[in-house]
């Protein structure tokens, strides 16, 4: 059981990044796109960056946008 869930949580943080590399995503649309909470995506995000990943915050037009430069 306690694989099962580290493997669930990885396959998350994976789909998450993988979101933000198209740059199309704010932390609403992430929370929508993954079928969880803001406050989860800005857990997932947080922890992307303390893995080294460069996870930035941009503006655009339409708002606020996760970026991977």
């Amino acid at each position: 059981m306690r694989y099962r869930k580290s493997l669930e949580i990885e396959q998350r943080l994976a789909e998450t990044l993988r979101l933000i590399e198209t740059g199309d995503y704010s932390t609403p649309l992430l929370a929508a796109a993954l079928g969880v909470s803001i406050p989860t995506v800005s857990r997932y995000v947080t922890a992307l960056r303390e893995r080294g990943h460069d996870i930035r915050a941009e503006r655009h037009p339409e708002g606020w946008r996760y970026s991977i430069p």
